[in-house]
C-alpha cells in the first residue's frame, strides 16, 4: 500500500488513478482514488498560496481572456490547470474572483463566488460559465460536485456499518441519537453494550470512507478520536479503503483499534456471562 502512496508523487496530475490501476492491480479503485486525493490535498495545501497571489492570478486571467479572444477550443481553464498545478476547480474559482473583481481591486464576496461555483448558470459571462462547468466536472478533489460525492460516499459507508451491526444484533446509538442527547463531538456509533475485539473492549466505532495514512490519522486523532476516547473509552476506527501498517503505534497508550472492515470476531458481553 505504501508503494502506491510513494509512487503517486511521480505521476502527472491528471489520470493518475488509471495509471496506478495498471501498476497496482491488487488494490481497489476506491483505495487508489483516496491515495490520489490525499496527495492532491497535501500538494494544494503547500502550493495554493503561491499559485493564487494577485500577480499569479492576473497572469492566468490574461492568458484565459487572450485564449477566448482567439476562439480556442473549450477546456481553456483545464489546460491552464495542467500547466499551472492548481486543480481545475481551484483555478476556476480564482478566475471567477478576478472576473468579478471591483475597480479598486477588491475581491468579490466569498458567498457570491461559492454561489456561482454551485450554479455556473448564474455567471454573467457565457464562456466563463461553460469553462467553470467543465472544470467542476473534471475535478475529483475540489468544488461542489467533488464535495457532494465525498459526502455521499461517507454516508453510504456509515449506513453500511449500521446495517452490518444490526445484522450482527449489536445494540447501538448512531450520531443523530447522540446529538439529541446533547453530545457535541460524537462518534458515528456508540455501542450500548461494549464488545471485545482481539482482546480489547470497544465502546464506539468511527467510519472513515477513505485510506488511512499517518498524516490523515494524526489529524483525526487530534480533531476527533482522542475526544471520543476521553469521553467513552477505547474504540475502533474503520478505514474502509485500507490503511498503512503500524498505524496503531502512534496512539500513546490509548486503545483505538484500526481495521478496514467491521470485525466478525466480536465477543459479546452476554457470551461471557
Amino acid at each position: 500500500m505504501s508503494a502506491a502512496s510513494d509512487y503517486v508523487y511521480k505521476l502527472p496530475y491528471r489520470n493518475r488513478v488509471q495509471t496506478l490501476q495498471k501498476l497496482f492491480p491488487q488494490l481497489s479503485v476506491d483505495t487508489l482514488k483516496c491515495v490520489v486525493a490525499q496527495e492532491c490535498q497535501r500538494r494544494m495545501k503547500g502550493s495554493h498560496g503561491r499559485l493564487t497571489t494577485s500577480e499569479a492570478v492576473e497572469v492566468l486571467y490574461k492568458r484565459y481572456t487572450n485564449s477566448i479572444s482567439m476562439s480556442e477550443e473549450p477546456g481553456i481553464l483545464i489546460r491552464l490547470s495542467d500547466e499551472n498545478g492548481l486543480t481545475p476547480a481551484l483555478l476556476a474559482r480564482s478566475i471567477i474572483e478576478r472576473h468579478y473583481q471591483k475597480s479598486d481591486k477588491t475581491k468579490p464576496a466569498k458567498l457570491l463566488v461559492s454561489t456561482l461555483m454551485k450554479n455556473t448558470a448564474l455567471i454573467d459571462d457565457r464562456d466563463l460559465a461553460f469553462e467553470t462547468y467543465l472544470c467542476l466536472l473534471e475535478d475529483d478533489e475540489y468544488g461542489p460536485i467533488a464535495e457532494a460525492t465525498k459526502q455521499s460516499v461517507g454516508y453510504e459507508y456509515e449506513i453500511r456499518l449500521r446495517m452490518e451491526l444490526e445484522k450482527c444484533r449489536v445494540s447501538f446509538l448512531h450520531e443523530e441519537h447522540l446529538r439529541v442527547k446533547g453530545y457535541d463531538k460524537t462518534p458515528d456509533i456508540k455501542l450500548e453494550i461494549p464488545v471485545a475485539v482481539d482482546g480489547q473492549v470497544i465502546n464506539w466505532i468511527e467510519s472513515k470512507a477513505l485510506f488511512g495514512d499517518e498524516e490523515v490519522h494524526r489529524g483525526y486523532l487530534k480533531d476527533q478520536l482522542y475526544s471520543y476516547w476521553n469521553r467513552f473509552g477505547p474504540g475502533l476506527v474503520i478505514y474502509w479503503f485500507g490503511y498503512v501498517e503500524d498505524l496503531e503505534k502512534i496512539h500513546q497508550n490509548r486503545i483505538i483499534l484500526i481495521r478496514d472492515a467491521l470485525p466478525m470476531n466480536m465477543i459479546f458481553m452476554e457470551q461471557n456471562s
